[in-house]
Formats: C-alpha cells, structure tokens, sequence
C-alpha cells in the first residue's frame, strides 16, 4: 500500500484523461488488480466497469462533471458529480488500489460534497450501490450516507456494466443531506 505523499490536486477531467480514467476505475474494481483494495466488484461481476465511450459521456454532458483526483503527476482517484435539481448525483468513484484505506476516499468523498454544495446549492447527495455490498455500504453510512430501501434492477443482459457472477444483483439508492 502507497503512503499518500503531497495532498491531493482537484479538477475536472477531460478527453486527454479518458484512458488513464478508465485504466483507475476498471483497476480499482475488477480483475486481480482489484483485489489489492477492498473496493473489488470481481467476485460478483467480471468484463468492464466503463469504457472510453462512457467516460467520454460524462465528461462532455453539461449537467455532470468528472472531478480528478491527482497526487505525484498521476490520476489516483475520481467520481462523477451530476446535477440533478435539489440534489447532486455521486458516482463512478473510484480510488487506485494501493491507496485505499489510507483516507484518500474520504477525502475526496469530502471535496465533492463541498463542491456540488457550493456550485448547484443542493442539499443532498444520492448515489446507487450494488445492494449486496455490505462493507462498501457500511463505508458510506460511516460517511453519513443512509439506506433508503429504494431498489432498482441490475441491468442484466447489458455487458457494459459489466457480466453478473449472480443473480440477485440490484442497486439501493443512499442519500446525505449536506450541511
């Protein structure tokens, strides 16, 4: 595990940074590179997480923004912060591997809060987890996150999200009322 050296750097990402993007995210949680973090989807989904396409998306809509996270000149962490009226949206957070569980989530997890609240003026933050990720879900209600029971389907059948190991997957929506 890395030892965080410089503070972390924010900004808004773009299409130069797609690659290295999708390189952090499909690092952080599939395939073996994946189980040096405790963010590992790989045993309930294999094949791809995003795609340069998807990330693309994100970067170019103009009600969302891709903040990257940077430390030592190289991309360490990211997430998606959408607009959505009274509320923002976080999502495709993804922290490298050998930096987790040294803060660095936290951190970040911290500056997108304060940024949607200062730039939309929202009160909360929602997000979606995969209902059957108890750690990662225990990790965001220690972050002041709460269950809703709000379910919605997996998208079976869809690759893109990747090629589900079970059958029982669905995502629960969490929700912070930002202070």
């Amino acid at each position: 595990m890395e030892t965080p050296a410089a503070g972390p750097a924010f900004r808004d990402a773009t299409g130069a940074d797609v690659d290295a993007l999708v390189a952090l995210i499909e690092s952080a949680y599939r395939g073996d590179s994946s189980r040096a973090g405790w963010t590992t989807e790989a045993d309930i989904l294999q094949g791809r997480r995003t795609d340069p396409e998807g990330v693309l998306e994100v970067i170019k809509s103009p009600e969302s923004r891709l903040m990257v996270v940077e430390q030592g000149g190289r991309i360490v962490a990211c997430c998606q912060l959408e607009h959505r009226g009274d509320h923002a949206y976080f999502g495709m957070f993804a922290v490298s591997p050998t930096l987790q569980g040294v803060g660095l989530g936290k951190t970040v997890m911290a500056e997108a809060e304060r940024q949607v609240r200062e730039a939309w003026g929202v009160t909360e933050m929602h997000m979606t987890v995969i209902s059957v990720r108890d750690d990662l879900i225990a990790w965001y209600e220690r972050r002041g996150y709460r269950r809703t029971g709000k379910m919605s389907p997996f998208p079976y059948g869809d690759e893109r999200f990747g090629i589900p190991q079970r059958d029982d997957l669905q995502f629960e929506l969490l929700v912070k009322k930002l202070g």
